[in-house]
Parts: structure tokens; sequence; C-alpha cells
């Protein structure tokens, strides 16, 4: 079963456009129509174009990922995040 949620904002209120996507398997963080990061099991993957594309992203990016920038670059850097196109076209 998919669920589809707003996120929320400081106040509680539902965000506009910033959405959390939750299958069986992944959560995922969509921002208008473009998926920015997904987690699946212990691994985690942003988008190597998007996950760092606006403010208004990377706020809600952080949220997310309950973490800062600062956080998510050097999980980035160790590996421990993965870069790749979550957004390609299907074919």
């Amino acid at each position: 079963m998919t669920k589809v949620e707003n996120m929320r904002s400081s106040n509680g209120n539902k965000v506009a456009n910033q959405f959390i996507i939750t299958t069986e398997n992944t959560t995922t963080f969509q921002s208008y129509d473009t998926v920015i990061a997904v987690k699946e099991y212990d691994r985690t993957y942003l988008d190597s174009y998007y996950w760092d594309y606006s403010v208004t992203t990377g706020k809600y990016r952080n949220q997310f990922l309950n973490e800062n920038i600062a956080e998510t670059r050097k999980k980035i850097a160790s590996g421990e995040y993965i870069l790749t196109d979550l957004n390609k076209e299907a074919v």
C-alpha cells in the first residue's frame, strides 16, 4: 500500500508541493514533481542534481533526513548517502 502525505511546517500546517511517499519498502521525499531523496532499508539515495536545488528543497530535505546540510554533505562524502539520478525518464 502506498501512502502520500504533505510535509508539515514548523507550525504543523500542511506544506503545498512537499510530499512524503511511503511504500512497504521505501520512504521518498518529493518536492513538486521531483524526487529528492529515497530511504530504502538501510540505504539513502539523493538525486545527484536536485538534492541541493533550492532553499525550500533544502529546508524540507533537512527535515526529511532529520539533519542539517553539513551532516548531509559528510554522509555523501563518506559514501553513506548515494548520489544517483532519481528522476530519469522511463524508456
